[in-house]
């Protein structure tokens, strides 16, 4: 289970939209939209072999989180990240959108269609998908709106 507070749990468990924040080679910082979520009390989000960002933290795995709810509601989560791209990576794919979904048995949509688990592991293998799991350094925000 990560170090995140009730609370920061509790906003994770309703928010997944995220700017993952890796750094090139030249030190810039570069921001790339992703979904995240918390499985079985790890924080995950998925990508692909082939993305700049996994390249980046291939050779760095430092990253941050931004993860946004719309409002004013906001989480930042410094993480050294691992890379899970192993051959069980199609069903961690299944495991962490199933979270995402809110689908705990049956069709997984994907672009549109709706997969079984069969085609689902068999999609996230064609794509090289792996999962991108965040060891949680620190973790700041606003996550609960302020009662007056």
């Amino acid at each position: 289970m990560t170090n995140f507070s009730e609370d920061e749990i509790e906003f994770l468990r309703k928010n997944r939209s995220a700017a993952m924040i890796t750094v090139d080679t030249a030190g810039v910082a570069k921001a790339a939209r992703v979904g995240v979520a918390l499985v079985d009390g790890k924080l995950w989000s998925s990508g692909t072999a082939d993305r700049v960002r996994t390249r980046r933290l291939r050779r760095d795995p430092r990253c941050t989180l931004f993860v946004f709810n719309g409002t004013f509601l906001w989480l930042s989560v410094e993480a050294t990240v691992t890379i899970l791209d192993g051959p069980d990576a199609p069903e961690l794919n299944l495991q962490l959108f199933r979270v995402m979904q809110g689908r705990a048995t049956g069709p997984l949509t994907w672009f549109g269609s709706e997969l079984d688990d069969a085609a689902f592991r068999t999609q996230m293998a064609e794509e090289s998908r792996l999962i991108y799991e965040f060891e949680v350094v620190k973790s700041y925000g606003v996550v609960k709106a302020p009662s007056f």
